[in-house]
């Protein structure tokens, strides 16, 4: 599956805007870099992205950027602070095993449904990962958006039973 398979996947427009942005800051490149991506393109999603440096030596994800709607679900800022840090109160090793599959394959991650629980508040909505390559070659991070609306109290039951559903799409 490749970018035009992973974009036609997303159903949130301004989530497909995103997307675009990302393949336009390649510049002739496999991936972008950090420093490619440029906030004016995407400012309408500022509050719901986030970003992670890969660091392969230890194989540990360091936040570099969140918006302020990802901050709250996480309860912190993410810049400098360890990704085990940020997700001790969240399923660390599922988010770990993720983003690892983003930089490694590289591949591009859609997911939708139930994309944050946290006690009483469920968010639903849509989430994209890319990968990020400083070189333009060798992903050394990742680049996520995750749109979501929250429901607060005792949520139905299909939402109990659901779990974000994964797509996977290998950057080619």
């Amino acid at each position: 599956m490749s970018l035009e398979s992973f974009e036609h996947s997303i159903e949130s427009p301004s989530l497909r805007s995103v997307v675009r942005h990302w393949a336009e800051s390649r510049r002739g490149r496999r991936m972008p870099g950090w420093d490619d991506l440029k906030p004016s393109a995407i400012k309408d999603q500022l509050a719901n992205i986030w970003s992670y440096r890969f660091d392969s030596a230890t194989g540990d994800f360091v936040g570099r950027l969140a918006g302020e709607r990802i901050e709250f679900v996480l309860g912190m800022s993410v810049r400098g602070r360890n990704m085990r840090d940020l997700f001790a109160q969240h399923d660390y090793q599922m988010a770990y095993e993720r983003h690892l599959r983003v930089v490694t394959e590289p591949a591009f991650f859609r997911g939708h449904g139930l994309v944050y629980r946290h006690i009483d508040r469920f968010d639903l909505g849509e989430r994209i990962i890319m990968p990020l390559a400083q070189d333009g070659q060798h992903p050394d991070g990742i680049f996520g958006v995750t749109e979501f609306e929250s429901t607060y109290g005792a949520p139905p039951e299909e939402i109990l039973r659901g779990a974000e559903i994964a797509e996977w799409f290998t950057l080619e």
